[in-house]
């Protein structure tokens, strides 16, 4: 019989264009060697052009997945992704078993633009599910909205990091994609590292999502949270080297890029 495969579970919404959200997620755990397992929260009817509609799942639905994967399968690490509501933030909360690695990607915002939350969801995610994340991945316009002002310079992200730590989270990545220059993420969960790398001179969909589900997935394989975060790294951007159009707006990271073991 074959030995069990480790395992990574995504709660996150469906992308119809398949570049972002539980898709995104699951070539990610492929490619990296995990077991995806999946927890849909909301259908999206979206493209690389926009999204044009979102059609969040009842939240008995949504516990009913939970409990099918959880009752059965042993879940090594989770990622979250889109939650749009309160009432989906304390249904994940509610059941995302404690003491499991668990990465909160706090989606608020599509890269075509639109917002993919409700007016809620901000209280929700910081008082129920972020004082149970090992790690938080936001990037500038998210960290700015979880920390209470602006996010603009490299000063501006420790400040953030730090005052979301202060929520509960374990640690905090704030991605410093849209500053000027160089890509810079900081991680803070304690002390201070600062990721610098190169920047690809396009937009991409799915690039949140490829990485917070390889950090996940690297947590699932028993990495320490420093070295999942620099290999996720190293997954996004061979990601950026790779990627491709498949529609008429933003082109699709490559999720399916496999790091050589």
């Amino acid at each position: 019989m074959a030995a069990p495969m480790r395992t990574a579970l995504t709660v996150a919404g469906s992308d119809s264009g398949g570049g972002a959200g539980i898709q995104a997620d699951l070539k990610s755990f492929a490619a990296v060697g995990v077991h995806g397992c999946s927890v849909i929260t909301c259908v999206t009817a979206q493209n690389t052009v926009g999204v044009n509609s979102i059609f969040p799942l009842p939240v008995r639905e949504i516990r009913a997945q939970l409990d099918a994967v959880l009752s059965d399968i042993p879940v090594h690490a989770a990622k979250t992704g889109m939650l749009f509501s309160k009432e989906i933030v304390r249904a994940v909360a509610d059941r995302v078993p404690r003491g499991v690695p668990l990465v909160v990607d706090p989606v608020m915002v599509a890269t075509v633009g639109a917002s993919l939350r409700r007016r809620d969801f901000r209280a929700a995610l910081v008082d129920r599910l972020l004082p149970q994340a090992t790690l938080v991945t936001p990037n500038l316009y998210e960290a700015s909205e979880l920390a209470g002002f602006a996010v603009e310079t490299e000063e501006d992200m420790r400040r953030a990091a730090k005052e979301i730590a202060a929520s509960g989270a374990r640690a905090v990545l704030v991605k410093g994609g849209h500053l000027r220059g160089a890509v810079v993420d900081i991680l803070y969960d304690g002390s201070f590292r600062t990721f610098r790398g190169p920047r690809f001179r396009k937009d991409l969909h799915g690039s949140g999502c490829a990485l917070a589900a390889s950090i996940a997935a690297y947590l699932a394989l028993g990495r320490s949270l420093r070295t999942s975060v620099a290999a996720a790294r190293r997954r996004v951007q061979a990601g950026f080297r790779t990627s491709y159009v498949v529609g008429r707006g933003v082109g699709v990271i490559n999720s399916h890029w496999t790091p050589r073991r």
